[in-house]
């Protein structure tokens, strides 16, 4: 009987760990290469692009996030493209794989309140929840039984990547990427985030990859 309750405790553990989510944050891997000089005094730039993105509505917003994040930063648009110390490109993407979650939910072998850890998709944060009754406790009958069940998924891989480089010569002074990974296939409600963590710490250390978790506001 003791080892029966202490199998439906680590299977409730199993559950919470497997399906609890972070509703609250976006988490993305940034891993920076950079050569930034100690002082820069001019700090002037141009987006450098291919033509066929001239029109993109989807580049051109992406590219305001990033000048946003760059003029917090002290950089500057140049009057005059031909004038400007820096160049900055950027490129992003989308890509999916599927997923498959075997795991355990407790089921109420006397029929009270069954499904009493069965869990629900939670939308904003694209995980499984388990749902918790607190009027009903399934061990004051006798321990519930634990069966398993497949949930069948997609989760997106979004990365963005960015470049500057010296105009001048071409010497290439930051380079960026960020990855980040979730039930969201909008890539645009997750890129004011990854802008964000592109630049966290500027320019940080050199050839190191952290994690960034920025709160998500309402």
């Amino acid at each position: 009987m003791k080892n029966n309750m202490r199998n439906v405790r680590l299977a409730l553990l199993t559950i919470i760990v497997l399906l609890s989510g972070c509703a609250s944050t976006i988490r993305s891997n940034v891993t920076v290469f950079h050569a930034w000089p100690p002082e820069l005094a001019d700090k002037s730039f141009v987006f450098e692009h291919k033509k066929s993105l001239e029109d993109d509505l989807e580049y051109q917003s992406y590219q305001r996030l990033l000048r946003a994040q760059l003029q917090q930063l002290g950089f500057t648009d140049a009057t005059n493209p031909k004038t400007a110390a820096l160049r900055v490109a950027f490129d992003y993407g989308v890509t999916a794989r599927d997923v498959r979650l075997i795991q355990p939910v407790l089921v109420d072998p006397y029929g009270y309140g069954g499904g009493f850890y069965a869990p629900r998709f939670h939308r904003r944060s694209g995980f499984y929840h388990p749902f918790y009754d607190p009027f009903y406790d399934p061990f004051w009958y006798g321990p519930p039984v634990v069966a398993y069940q497949q949930i069948d998924y997609q989760l997106y891989h979004q990365q963005l990547h960015v470049g500057i480089v010296q105009a001048r010569d071409g010497k290439k002074l930051y380079d960026v990427t960020v990855d980040s990974e979730g039930r969201n296939r909008a890539l645009a409600s997750v890129m004011p985030y990854m802008m964000r963590s592109a630049f966290v710490g500027f320019p940080g250390t050199s050839g190191v990859a952290r994690q960034v978790e920025l709160p998500v506001k309402d």
